[in-house]
Protein backbone atom coordinates (compact mmCIF):
# COMPACT_ATOMS: atom_id res chain seq x y z
CA UNK A 1 0.00 0.00 0.00
CA UNK A 2 1.23 3.47 -0.89
CA UNK A 3 0.70 6.36 1.51
CA UNK A 4 0.54 9.76 -0.21
CA UNK A 5 1.24 12.92 1.76
CA UNK A 6 0.13 16.08 0.01
CA UNK A 7 -2.45 18.71 -0.84
CA UNK A 8 -3.72 20.11 -4.13
CA UNK A 9 -0.66 21.71 -5.71
CA UNK A 10 0.48 20.74 -9.25
CA UNK A 11 3.42 18.69 -7.98
CA UNK A 12 1.05 16.61 -5.86
CA UNK A 13 -1.51 16.33 -8.67
CA UNK A 14 1.16 14.51 -10.71
CA UNK A 15 1.32 11.74 -8.15
CA UNK A 16 -2.45 11.37 -7.86
CA UNK A 17 -2.62 10.96 -11.64
CA UNK A 18 0.22 8.44 -11.79
CA UNK A 19 -1.29 6.32 -9.01
CA UNK A 20 -4.69 6.31 -10.71
CA UNK A 21 -3.23 5.58 -14.14
CA UNK A 22 -1.28 2.66 -12.71
CA UNK A 23 -4.16 1.36 -10.61
CA UNK A 24 -1.99 1.27 -7.50
CA UNK A 25 -3.86 1.28 -4.18
CA UNK A 26 -3.09 4.29 -2.01
CA UNK A 27 -4.30 6.26 0.95
CA UNK A 28 -4.00 10.02 1.37
CA UNK A 29 -2.66 11.96 4.33
CA UNK A 30 -3.58 15.64 3.81
CA UNK A 31 -0.75 18.03 4.70
CA UNK A 32 -2.08 21.50 5.51
CA UNK A 33 0.77 23.42 3.93
CA UNK A 34 -0.74 26.88 4.41
CA UNK A 35 -0.87 26.35 8.16
CA UNK A 36 2.74 25.11 8.21
CA UNK A 37 2.14 21.42 8.89
CA UNK A 38 5.03 20.50 6.58
CA UNK A 39 7.36 21.91 9.24
CA UNK A 40 6.13 19.52 11.95
CA UNK A 41 8.86 17.22 13.28
CA UNK A 42 6.98 14.10 12.19
CA UNK A 43 6.70 15.29 8.61
CA UNK A 44 10.32 16.43 8.51
CA UNK A 45 11.33 12.83 9.19
CA UNK A 46 9.71 11.98 5.85
CA UNK A 47 11.09 14.96 3.96
CA UNK A 48 13.71 17.23 5.53
CA UNK A 49 13.00 19.73 2.74
CA UNK A 50 9.52 20.31 4.22
CA UNK A 51 7.74 19.90 0.89
CA UNK A 52 4.96 17.79 -0.58
CA UNK A 53 4.47 15.31 -2.17
CA UNK A 54 5.93 12.41 -0.23
CA UNK A 55 5.08 8.73 -0.59
CA UNK A 56 5.80 5.73 1.57
CA UNK A 57 5.47 2.31 -0.06
CA UNK A 58 5.10 -0.60 2.35
CA UNK A 59 6.01 -2.94 -0.52
CA UNK A 60 9.14 -1.24 -1.76
CA UNK A 61 12.24 -2.77 -3.38
CA UNK A 62 13.02 -6.16 -1.92
CA UNK A 63 9.75 -6.10 -0.04
CA UNK A 64 11.05 -3.39 2.28
CA UNK A 65 9.26 -0.13 3.07
CA UNK A 66 10.43 2.84 1.03
CA UNK A 67 9.92 6.59 1.49
CA UNK A 68 10.43 9.05 -1.35
CA UNK A 69 10.11 12.80 -1.81
CA UNK A 70 10.46 15.01 -4.92
CA UNK A 71 7.73 14.48 -7.49
CA UNK A 72 10.11 13.58 -10.33
CA UNK A 73 11.78 10.86 -8.29
CA UNK A 74 8.37 9.55 -7.24
CA UNK A 75 7.15 9.41 -10.85
CA UNK A 76 10.26 7.50 -11.92
CA UNK A 77 9.86 5.11 -9.00
CA UNK A 78 6.20 4.41 -9.76
CA UNK A 79 6.95 3.87 -13.46
CA UNK A 80 9.80 1.47 -12.68
CA UNK A 81 7.78 -0.33 -10.01
CA UNK A 82 4.88 -0.97 -12.37
CA UNK A 83 6.72 -1.31 -15.66
CA UNK A 84 4.35 1.26 -17.18
CA UNK A 85 4.31 4.92 -18.22
CA UNK A 86 7.80 4.73 -19.68
CA UNK A 87 8.75 3.15 -23.04
CA UNK A 88 10.72 -0.09 -22.92
CA UNK A 89 13.05 0.99 -25.72
CA UNK A 90 16.06 2.67 -24.08
CA UNK A 91 16.26 5.65 -26.44
CA UNK A 92 12.51 6.31 -26.22
CA UNK A 93 12.62 5.91 -22.44
CA UNK A 94 15.24 8.60 -22.03
CA UNK A 95 13.51 10.87 -24.51
CA UNK A 96 10.49 10.77 -22.19
CA UNK A 97 12.69 11.30 -19.13
CA UNK A 98 14.39 14.34 -20.67
CA UNK A 99 10.99 15.96 -21.25
CA UNK A 100 10.00 15.20 -17.69
CA UNK A 101 13.21 16.94 -16.63
CA UNK A 102 12.20 20.00 -18.66
CA UNK A 103 9.16 20.22 -16.43
CA UNK A 104 11.15 19.65 -13.26
CA UNK A 105 13.92 22.15 -14.04
CA UNK A 106 12.14 24.80 -16.10
CA UNK A 107 8.35 24.71 -16.39
CA UNK A 108 7.62 24.02 -12.72
CA UNK A 109 10.12 26.49 -11.20
CA UNK A 110 9.33 29.26 -13.70
CA UNK A 111 5.57 28.82 -13.43
CA UNK A 112 5.84 28.64 -9.65
CA UNK A 113 7.72 31.94 -9.52
CA UNK A 114 5.25 33.48 -11.96
CA UNK A 115 2.40 32.54 -9.63
CA UNK A 116 4.30 33.77 -6.58
CA UNK A 117 5.03 37.23 -7.96
CA UNK A 118 1.55 37.54 -9.47
CA UNK A 119 -0.34 36.48 -6.34
CA UNK A 120 1.82 36.86 -3.27
CA UNK A 121 4.55 39.44 -3.77
CA UNK A 122 4.03 43.08 -2.74
CA UNK A 123 3.83 45.78 -5.39
CA UNK A 124 7.09 46.95 -6.89
CA UNK A 125 8.20 43.60 -8.31
CA UNK A 126 7.46 44.39 -11.95
CA UNK A 127 10.84 43.11 -13.12
CA UNK A 128 10.43 39.77 -11.32
CA UNK A 129 6.89 39.28 -12.57
CA UNK A 130 7.89 40.13 -16.15
CA UNK A 131 10.91 37.82 -16.02
CA UNK A 132 9.05 34.75 -14.82
CA UNK A 133 6.03 35.33 -17.04
CA UNK A 134 8.41 35.55 -19.99
CA UNK A 135 10.18 32.33 -18.97
CA UNK A 136 6.84 30.49 -18.73
CA UNK A 137 5.91 31.63 -22.22
CA UNK A 138 9.32 30.55 -23.56
CA UNK A 139 8.92 27.00 -22.32
CA UNK A 140 5.33 26.78 -23.58
CA UNK A 141 6.54 27.94 -26.99
CA UNK A 142 8.83 24.91 -27.00
CA UNK A 143 5.98 22.66 -25.82
CA UNK A 144 3.77 24.05 -28.57
CA UNK A 145 6.34 23.10 -31.19
CA UNK A 146 6.94 19.67 -29.65
CA UNK A 147 3.24 18.81 -29.48
CA UNK A 148 2.81 19.91 -33.08
CA UNK A 149 5.34 17.24 -34.03
CA UNK A 150 4.57 14.44 -31.57
CA UNK A 151 1.31 13.24 -29.97
CA UNK A 152 2.89 13.20 -26.50
CA UNK A 153 5.73 15.10 -24.88
CA UNK A 154 7.86 11.97 -24.63
CA UNK A 155 7.16 10.97 -28.22
CA UNK A 156 4.80 8.22 -29.35
CA UNK A 157 3.55 7.13 -25.91
CA UNK A 158 1.71 8.78 -23.03
CA UNK A 159 4.18 8.76 -20.17
CA UNK A 160 5.34 10.36 -16.94
CA UNK A 161 6.58 13.27 -19.09
CA UNK A 162 2.95 14.16 -19.83
CA UNK A 163 1.82 13.49 -16.26
CA UNK A 164 4.53 15.84 -14.94
CA UNK A 165 3.60 18.77 -17.20
CA UNK A 166 -0.17 18.46 -17.42
CA UNK A 167 -1.01 19.85 -13.93
CA UNK A 168 0.84 23.06 -14.83
CA UNK A 169 -0.33 23.35 -18.43
CA UNK A 170 -4.00 22.96 -17.55
CA UNK A 171 -3.68 26.27 -15.68
CA UNK A 172 -2.74 28.26 -18.79
CA UNK A 173 -6.18 29.91 -19.18
CA UNK A 174 -6.40 30.82 -15.49
CA UNK A 175 -2.82 31.99 -14.96
CA UNK A 176 -1.75 33.29 -18.39
CA UNK A 177 -5.13 34.31 -19.79
CA UNK A 178 -7.32 33.48 -22.76
CA UNK A 179 -4.84 34.88 -25.35
CA UNK A 180 -2.23 32.37 -24.17
CA UNK A 181 -4.73 29.52 -24.42
CA UNK A 182 -5.46 30.63 -27.97
CA UNK A 183 -1.75 30.95 -28.79
CA UNK A 184 -0.81 27.48 -27.55
CA UNK A 185 -3.32 25.48 -29.54
CA UNK A 186 -1.31 22.25 -29.60
CA UNK A 187 -0.72 22.42 -25.87
CA UNK A 188 -4.40 23.02 -25.11
CA UNK A 189 -5.42 20.19 -27.45
CA UNK A 190 -3.05 17.90 -25.54
CA UNK A 191 -4.49 19.15 -22.23
CA UNK A 192 -7.99 18.41 -23.51
CA UNK A 193 -7.02 14.86 -24.46
CA UNK A 194 -5.56 14.21 -21.01
CA UNK A 195 -8.61 15.78 -19.37
CA UNK A 196 -10.74 12.97 -20.81
CA UNK A 197 -8.67 10.09 -19.47
CA UNK A 198 -10.75 8.22 -16.85
CA UNK A 199 -7.80 7.94 -14.47
CA UNK A 200 -7.20 11.69 -14.69
CA UNK A 201 -10.84 12.46 -13.94
CA UNK A 202 -10.66 10.18 -10.91
CA UNK A 203 -7.41 11.76 -9.77
CA UNK A 204 -8.75 15.30 -10.07
CA UNK A 205 -11.81 14.32 -8.03
CA UNK A 206 -9.45 13.04 -5.33
CA UNK A 207 -7.53 16.32 -5.50
CA UNK A 208 -10.75 18.26 -4.98
CA UNK A 209 -11.37 16.13 -1.91
CA UNK A 210 -7.97 16.88 -0.36
CA UNK A 211 -8.35 20.59 -1.15
CA UNK A 212 -11.58 20.57 0.84
CA UNK A 213 -9.63 19.18 3.80
CA UNK A 214 -6.74 21.65 3.69
CA UNK A 215 -6.40 25.43 4.00
CA UNK A 216 -6.26 27.31 0.71
CA UNK A 217 -3.81 30.18 0.27
CA UNK A 218 -6.50 32.87 0.36
CA UNK A 219 -7.61 31.66 3.81
CA UNK A 220 -4.11 31.39 5.31
CA UNK A 221 -2.92 33.58 8.16
CA UNK A 222 -0.21 36.13 7.21
CA UNK A 223 2.33 34.57 9.57
CA UNK A 224 1.76 31.14 8.04
CA UNK A 225 2.32 32.53 4.54
CA UNK A 226 5.49 34.25 5.73
CA UNK A 227 6.81 30.93 7.04
CA UNK A 228 5.91 29.06 3.86
CA UNK A 229 7.60 31.68 1.66
CA UNK A 230 10.55 32.36 3.97
CA UNK A 231 9.87 36.06 4.32
CA UNK A 232 9.42 38.57 7.13
CA UNK A 233 10.82 37.22 10.39
CA UNK A 234 11.52 33.90 8.62
CA UNK A 235 13.85 35.43 6.03
CA UNK A 236 17.52 34.49 6.15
Amino acid sequence: MIELYGMGSPNVVKIYIALEELGLPYTVHPVDVFTGKQFDAQFLKLNPMAKVPVITDSDGPGGKACTLFESGAILLYLAEKSGKLLPRDMAAKYEAIEWMMVQMTTLGPMFGQHVHFARFAPKGNDYSQSRYTTQVHRVFEVYEQRLGEKPWLGGAEYSIADIASYPWARNIPAMLGAPAAEKYKNVMRWVGTINERPAVKKALAAVDDVRAKTTQFDKAQPDHLDKVFGRGKYAA
